[in-house]
């Protein structure tokens, strides 16, 4: 999936680019200088949310059309919103490693049983080239069709080229059988059985 997001070199100050609707930003890299640039508050929002963390953006406006991934993002704890970001830049011909989110479908047979699905994993670190970057990694969950039968990393499906570095015995996902609850025992109260102690009597011999 290719992402285009149009930018703009910044040249007054961030609260300036805030004012106007804007986001202030910065571009870098290994063999890149940074460059302080400004984009779309509205656009980049969006493109954040289709596109999130794991895929490449074609960055336009620039001197040179740049292939970055978002590298972070600071939020507006007061406002909300996005208020600032960061692009790294790659480099041509080498290989990324990066958190690529987990996509869960399906259903799980066991939890008709009345089990409870758990997801261990909901990302994983993959390596590859940024062409070949999956935006996410479906995991189908409707092989859980047991209380014993578990997904592991080396159960999931990518894409020729693509490696997962996490260990590949790794749990992703599981269904815990759910668990009788047992009724606690009434505690005694020893201050009655004392009471009716004290109210007997011991018998006269006859």
């Amino acid at each position: 999936m290719t992402v285009k997001l149009e930018v703009m070199k910044r040249t007054v100050s961030a609260k300036a680019v805030r004012n106007n609707g804007g986001i202030p930003a910065v571009v870098y890299g290994p063999k890149q200088e940074p460059i302080a640039i400004s984009v779309n508050k509205v656009l980049f929002e969006k493109t954040l949310k289709s596109a999130g963390e794991s895929t490449v953006i074609n960055l336009v406006g620039l001197d040179v059309e740049m292939e970055v991934l978002i590298h972070d993002v600071a939020f507006n704890g007061a406002k909300g919103g996005v208020e600032h970001a960061d692009f790294y830049v790659l480099e041509k011909g080498k290989e990324i490693t990066v958190h690529v989110p987990l996509e869960f479908i399906g259903e799980a047979g066991a939890v008709k049983m009345g089990g409870s699905l758990t997801k261990v994993l909901h990302e994983v670190e993959v390596t590859c080239s940024p062409s070949a970057l999956p935006q996410h990694i479906t995991v189908d969950v409707s092989v859980l069709d047991t209380f014993e039968k578990q997904i592991h990393v080396k159960d999931l499906v990518v894409a020729k080229g693509v490696k997962i570095e996490n260990d590949a015995d790794e749990v992703v996902a599981l269904v815990q059988e759910a668990k009788e609850e047992v009724e606690p025992e009434a505690p005694i109260d020893m201050a009655a059985v004392e009471v009716e102690a004290k109210g007997k009597t011991p018998e006269k011999e006859a």
